[in-house]
């Protein structure tokens, strides 16, 4: 348990160091990603980088199960 704290600990410091390059990346506004907008109201849902971000973390816990 400590060393996945450790890990996850360092993951999320690195992300948050990348943070001005991860931004800039297409996430978010993907084929697929759900936006409405009416007036007065705006309704986002992001199904297509939902599935991108859980198919990359599962091929990377997979790869750490190892």
């Amino acid at each position: 348990m400590q060393r996945l704290l450790l890990i996850l600990g360092a993951v999320l410091l690195a992300a948050g160091a990348a943070w001005p390059w991860l931004s800039k990346l297409p996430l978010g506004r993907l084929p697929g990603d759900i936006h409405v907008v009416r007036d007065g109201f705006s309704f986002y849902f992001p199904i297509t980088t939902c599935i991108v971000v859980s198919v990359a973390v599962s091929i990377v816990i997979w790869i750490l199960r190892r």
